[in-house]
């Protein structure tokens, strides 16, 4: 793998970093004769918020949705906090259950209430009491500003807040780390920046994160690394400001060159 960019340890390690958290090495990922993972080594520390960005197709929703095993892979190796992903069964539901994920679409229970939607994963997954569960759902919808939409049902809400309780229904389930699938990709502009907001207020409050995302302003901002792909591969790695600044590759200057003239 050709990685380009400064990724020593000193770049990563700024502001007390932990242990390595989430790392990759060697994955490979074919869907039919696409390959659509290649080659990938990625290591993300215990609080860094890692940004992957790149054009469309580049294997940036597999590479989020392997971390979890919602994606198999064919070789390689995943591990959380020193486990290995394991393939099925229980030990897979336990460890993913140390893993949030927002998707594009919320994909929050239409049935059920905000309130309910929040608590089910504690209550059902990690044994709480439904007291507990539902003060920690209504801590959790006042953090991301929508606690006074706990008793309504998702279509009462805007895209923007279902979006918001979808990530604190991740959240309830105390995770080791928070995977964003393009999280604003199905947002109208104006709701953008309320999801946004709270996940740059996670960041600040040391929530490991990685994010996939078209959203360059929260590349620049919120980030700690950016993560540039494209084919299936990490064509290269830097900080925020190096990288937008000075891309060291032809296919991220391309990319950018592009991106932000608009």
């Amino acid at each position: 793998m050709t990685v380009t960019g400064d990724t020593s340890d000193g770049v990563l390690s700024e502001g007390g970093r932990g242990e390595p958290l989430v790392v990759l090495k060697d994955v490979q990922k074919h869907f039919g004769d696409l390959h659509a993972l290649k080659d990938i080594d990625l290591t993300v520390k215990r609080g860094e918020v890692v940004v992957v960005i790149g054009p469309s197709g580049s294997g940036k929703s597999t590479l989020c949705r392997t971390i979890n095993r919602l994606e198999t892979i064919d070789s390689g190796l995943i591990s959380l906090d020193g486990k290995e992903l394991p393939q099925e069964g229980k030990t897979l539901a336990a460890l993913r259950a140390e893993v949030g994920m927002v998707f594009q679409s919320f994909n929050l229970f239409a049935h059920k209430t905000i309130l309910e939607n929040v608590t089910l994963g504690p209550i059902k997954v990690r044994g709480m009491k439904k007291s507990e569960a539902e003060a920690k759902a209504r801590e959790l919808l006042e953090r991301v500003g929508v606690a006074h939409q706990a008793d309504k049902y998702p279509a009462q809400l805007s895209g923007g807040q279902q979006q918001r309780v979808a990530i604190a229904r991740a959240l309830a389930m105390e995770p080791k780390v928070m995977l964003f699938d393009e999280p604003t990709s199905a947002l109208d502009p104006e709701m953008i920046k309320e999801v946004l907001d709270v996940m740059v207020d996670l960041a600040q409050q040391g929530m490991t994160m990685i994010v996939v995302t078209h959203e360059m302003g929260f590349a620049r901002t919120a980030a700690d690394r950016v993560v540039f792909m494209a084919d299936g591969a990490i064509v290269e790695e830097n900080t925020p400001e190096e990288f937008f600044t000075n891309p060291s590759s032809d296919r991220a200057k391309d990319f950018l060159g592009k991106i932000l003239k608009h």
